[in-house]
């Protein structure tokens, strides 16, 4: 009896002692919610560092933007950058952030938390979870970026005031809109389209379907940029002396090709926080996210310009940094989409493939007299589009669980994934230029968008800000030395444009421009190692997604046809080859044209 009485004590004391335990790891202050604060806190202070990368980009912007434009231009450029940061923070803060995550309204646009009512101290304490501050933060700097996009288009030639009143139009409702169909609860969002406990993604309406994959926001942030600036680019019309009476381009140097390098390094760098931050945490795998997302945003790049710099020697003659640099941007900006649901060997791809269309988009500007002093189009809005579309070409079933979009399903291998991708280019492109478009008319029949030829020739320098950015000796050298390069080219008389404006001749072939190496290989042999180098990258890729159960086989015959109809129709019908003794680079005025 004793002993059954001891054994009894000692069970009672062991319950006891396990209760004790079971309380201090789920009570209140215990290890368990200990560890989920520290996951929260955690993944708060990503998003923080990130959003700041990402804001950090201006400083890239700014740079190469002021290198890319005129020495009478520079504190222009620099102005309506730091502008744009601060209209799209407050302009963001009260209509923004609400039309593009409040409650969805018919899956089109948000309409809640204006001005952040719903974020406040201890908004999230119930739930264990953020109160929400980070989260504008991060999305902000995002609209920050998609309205300093359109800046490099209309530079040089724009009224300030107009400027500014667009850019609080785009970050208070054009892009909002675009963000709430892509990532709040819109008709496009793979995180809950049309709201409610029973989300409908396209094209199914259930959890066959995936909804638009645009992980960082090739179409939501650069597409919407692009086509804004190249509406706001038609609108306003080219810069004096951009064209010659016969059309063709004429030469505009940006001033600094070190500001250049230096800003397209630093848009490298905030890029990681662009795409790796868009994982929203570290916590619960994300982690692992991030790091491939790394990866593969740095192998896009890396592309984008190896094959933008092999694109200028071969079609140009020469190594053109610039080209080089904007390689970089179109494989950053191509990937952005992609990042998180493509293995590396596709981002190879991808950022190959972007640097063609790149440069496809903007000899088409040039044939078009579309004067985009910083090529926005061609590398935010073109890429960007591409971006969405390679998507749909390269992404995996695998790779989109992996990436942790909520839904199961065979999309991307059945070919759905491309035709989603698809409509939502269509629908921001039409969204963003229709959109814009109204906005600069409306400044132009108000306000004016244009400043005066005078104006335009002094430099907005001295006009808008009543100051320059380097002392009047060295501007009259810079433009002395311009002048010293047309005379030398044998250009000794100055031909009336057709606006009645002046407009030096094109070189003489004569001129030093014209003893340029030839291009060393033509387009149709370019076009022959680029067809060698995809097969040989998608064969080796298609073997190993046969050999994880990945592509059906079908998809896997379509995608390198989608891939390779876009980049040879733009090596082929849009890159010309420069004759011996015709225009080079320098002289159709696509150097120092950055975006």
């Amino acid at each position: 009896m004793a002993s059954t009485d001891a054994r009894l004590l000692a069970l009672e004391a062991l319950v006891q002692s396990q209760q004790t335990t079971i309380e201090a790891l789920t009570g209140k202050g215990g290890t368990i919610e200990t560890l989920s604060g520290n996951a929260v806190d955690v993944d708060i202070a990503w998003l923080v560092i990130c959003g700041a990368m990402v804001f950090f980009m201006q400083a890239g912007f700014s740079m190469l933007e002021a290198g890319a434009v005129g020495a009478k231009n520079v504190i222009n450029i620099l102005f309506k950058n730091v502008m744009d940061g601060s209209v799209a923070a407050l302009c963001f803060w009260l209509l923004g952030y609400g039309f593009a995550y409040g409650p969805t309204v018919g899956g089109f646009i948000g309409n809640g938390n204006f001005g952040i009512e719903d974020i406040h101290n201890g908004a999230g304490e119930e739930e264990g979870a953020s109160d929400g501050w980070e989260g504008w933060f991060f999305q902000w700097a995002f609209a920050g970026t998609a309205a300093t996009i359109v800046s490099g288009s209309v530079a040089e030639r724009t009224k300030l005031e107009a400027y500014l009143v667009y850019s609080a139009v785009v970050t208070s409702f054009i892009y909002p809109v675009v963000v709430h169909w892509g990532w709040g609860e819109g008709w496009l969002s793979a995180w809950g389209a049309m709201g409610g406990d029973d989300p409908k993604p396209l094209l199914k309406g259930d959890e066959r379907s995936n909804g638009m994959i645009d992980f960082a926001g090739s179409g939501v942030v650069h597409m919407v940029g692009g086509f804004s600036g190249l509406v706001g680019a038609i609108i306003i019309g080219p810069r004096h002396n951009r064209f010659d009476v016969e059309g063709k381009p004429m030469a505009i140097k940006g001033h600094n090709t070190t500001m250049m390098a230096l800003g397209t390094v630093i848009l490298w760098f905030g890029w990681y926080g662009f795409n790796c931050g868009s994982t929203l945490g570290l916590s619960g795998g994300l982690g692992n996210i991030a790091g491939k997302v790394a990866v593969t945003t740095t192998i896009a790049a890396a592309a984008g310009c190896l094959t933008a710099t092999a694109i200028a020697r071969s079609l140009v003659g020469s190594y053109d940094i610039s080209v080089s640099l904007n390689g970089v941007l179109a494989g950053l900006v191509g990937i952005t989409a992609n990042c998180s649901v493509v293995n590396p060997w596709h981002a190879l791809l991808v950022g190959m493939v972007a640097a063609f269309v790149y440069f496809g988009a903007s000899r088409l500007l040039l044939r078009l007299q579309v004067d985009d002093p910083l090529d926005a189009f061609a590398i935010h809005g073109a890429c960007g589009a591409w971006g969405l579309l390679a998507t749909g070409i390269f992404c995996t079933d695998e790779n989109v669980q992996y990436a942790g979009y909520p839904n199961t399903n065979d999309a991307c291998g059945r070919g759905e994934q491309f035709a989603v991708q698809l409509i939502g280019v269509v629908a921001i492109a039409a969204w963003s230029a229709s959109m814009s478009g109204l906005t600069f008319l409306v400044i132009k029949a108000t306000l004016g968008v244009r400043v005066s030829e005078q104006v335009e020739a002094e430099g907005l320098d001295r006009s808008e800000h009543g100051m320059q950015a380097y002392s009047s000796e060295l501007l009259q050298h810079t433009e002395h030395g311009s002048q010293q390069e047309y005379r030398a080219a044998g250009s000794n008389k100055i031909q009336p444009h057709k606006d009645n404006s002046l407009a030096a001749p094109p070189p003489a072939a004569s001129s030093p421009s014209a003893c340029r190496p030839t291009p060393s290989r033509s387009a149709a042999e370019l076009s022959v190692r680029l067809v060698v180098l995809f097969f040989l990258c998608w064969g080796r890729g298609r073997k190993e997604s046969e050999m994880r159960g990945g592509w059906e086989l079908k998809w896997a015959r379509v995608s390198p046809s989608l891939c390779l109809s876009v980049s040879l129709s733009v090596c082929l019908s849009l890159s010309v080859q420069p004759e011996a003794g015709k225009r080079s680079s320098l002289d159709n005025g696509w150097t120092g044209e950055m975006a």
